[in-house]
């Protein structure tokens, strides 16, 4: 079976046809899927039919998983899916009921609207993400994302000029605590604590430079908070202008793969009494940015 890609974009962006992914996958076929998202950085296959071990098992060809770091600040509270490497991004409680008005897990997926990328704020960060739409609301949900190897090629060079070597601190302590969701316990505060990440980064697979922010970068290590923030900021607004942007509206059978090394993405609202029932597996980088090409 030979893949269809076919770009949205020239360089982000594109749809994969031709291709079940609950089936074996050829070592053609995912050198092929591989080679679409180091080019483009996100792309969807649409009218696939995964359960989510077959989910997990696909993710696999791509590198090691990460475990959900969901059940790291979520103790205590009944999880509706089994597998570890699957992270719940629904509206469900572990009764697959619609999340109450202010339950703890409602507050902090709310987050998920920020801009942001996966598993920045662990040391090892994530890698390639894969969204799988089980249950869509009748308005979709979207998801847009940001390219943000286009973005950093638009900079002025003196701004790239000033980002070189800066490193920021990340922490998914500091995006919740954005929306003043702060009801964590000690247990779960230690459990995942911030990190240094690259502010600017080389993406490995196009090699291309890319700029490496989002909701979970609080600071600046070495310049004073203040101006760190006012920083990151201006680089979010920089990058999350409309001709770096893609929005993806959700269908049910959809998986959409994004690589965080080089994107942002966020969730868009949706009438949330509507069920929405997507699951993501995302696998690990292979070092922190630190240790990797700047």
């Amino acid at each position: 079976m030979s893949i269809t890609v076919k770009p949205n974009q020239p360089q982000f962006f594109a749809e994969i046809s031709g291709i079940d992914l609950a089936q074996p996958l050829a070592a053609a076929d995912r050198d092929a899927i591989e080679a679409a998202i180091d080019r483009y950085a996100v792309v969807v296959f649409h009218d696939q039919k995964l359960t989510d071990d077959q989910q997990i098992a696909f993710a696999r060809h791509f590198g090691p998983i990460h475990s959900s770091a969901q059940k790291a600040r979520h103790r205590g509270i009944k999880h509706r899916l089994e597998r570890d490497e699957i992270a719940d991004i629904s509206n469900l409680d572990g009764d697959s009921k619609v999340l109450e008005q202010n339950s703890k897990r409602r507050l902090d997926w709310l987050a998920n609207r920020f801009w942001h990328t996966d598993a920045s704020f662990r040391a090892i960060p994530g890698a390639l993400s894969m969204l799988y739409a089980h249950i869509v609301p009748p308005e979709g949900g979207n998801t847009e994302f940001a390219d943000m190897r286009a973005a950093y090629d638009d900079l002025p060079d003196a701004t790239k000029k000033q980002l070189e070597g800066l490193v920021a601190e990340h922490s998914i302590w500091h995006s919740r605590g954005q929306l003043s969701v702060t009801n964590y316990t000690p247990e779960e505060i230690a459990s995942l604590p911030p990190v240094p990440q690259r502010v600017v980064r080389t993406h490995p697979g196009s090699k291309r430079k890319t700029l490496y922010v989002a909701a979970h970068a609080s600071h600046i290590l070495g310049m004073p908070v203040a101006d760190g923030r006012l920083l990151l900021l201006d680089l979010i607004e920089h990058a999350t202008q409309r001709q770096f942007v893609h929005a993806h509206t959700w269908k049910q059978g959809d998986l959409v793969i994004w690589d965080n090394r080089c994107t942002m993405h966020r969730a868009r609202p949706f009438d949330t009494n509507q069920v929405r029932d997507l699951r993501r597996v995302t696998t690990a980088d292979v070092a922190s940015t630190l240790e990797q090409a700047a």
